[in-house]
């Protein structure tokens, strides 16, 4: 008689854990919703120990780590959930602007190039799931952005890192990037920002250049 009381009391205890799991989850989302982005990730954090291959729950947890500005957490988080969902362009978006952040940040060398990279590869991996959608402006401008500081790393010439070679490309790549969202919207309220920061790359491609 012991087994069946003994499996009952398993269907139970997986019945009660999917129903606290989902009580987690829902909680979590209530606060993401709200923009209570720190309570979120309290909720979500539970909810994601109970089951680990919640795509949703992972998805809202990097996000909601991202807005409470830890990058890291943010990064394990969208790596399980693109581990899971593999098409999914905005987790790496996000993924790639929290690399973007810690890159930025970083003082130290070898994890700006890791961070800057990641992020590069992120962003152009977004752009492929699905090259054809027209709200992919943010997505170029952000990649912009990152070509830019990741070009201003490799030509720092004090630097051990320095690659003229790799430095000029980001260069290259940066303008393109930026080229494309004026391009695609000449109207936009920041138009006069990204003039200026095509003008400043130019620029400095120039100065690469002829530099030897």
């Amino acid at each position: 008689m012991r087994l069946p009381v003994l499996v009952s009391f398993l269907i139970i205890s997986s019945v009660e854990h999917a129903a606290s799991q989902n009580a987690y989850v829902r909680l979590g989302k209530q606060a993401y919703i709200d923009g209570n982005f720190k309570a979120a990730v309290t909720q979500l954090e539970k909810g994601c120990m109970i089951d680990s291959t919640n795509a949703n729950a992972l998805w809202m947890l990097g996000y909601s780590y991202y807005h409470s500005d830890n990058y890291l957490k943010s990064i394990t988080a969208f790596t399980k959930e693109i581990a899971i969902t593999p098409a999914d362009a905005h987790a790496y978006y996000y993924r790639a602007r929290a690399q973007y952040h810690l890159g930025t940040d970083s003082q130290v060398p070898a994890e700006k190039e890791k961070y800057l990279l990641g992020a590069i590869i992120d962003f152009t991996k977004a752009i492929s799931i699905n090259p054809a959608d027209t709200k992919l402006t943010v997505f170029y401008q952000n990649r912009g952005l990152v070509y830019k500081d990741y070009a201003a790393f490799k030509l720092q010439t004090n630097s051990r890192f320095y690659d003229k070679r790799r430095g000029i490309d980001a260069l290259k790549a940066s303008i393109a990037d930026l080229q494309k969202v004026l391009d695609s919207d000449g109207n936009r309220n920041d138009v006069s920002n990204i003039s200026s920061l095509i003008d400043l790359s130019k620029e400095k491609l120039a100065t690469a250049v002829g530099h030897h």
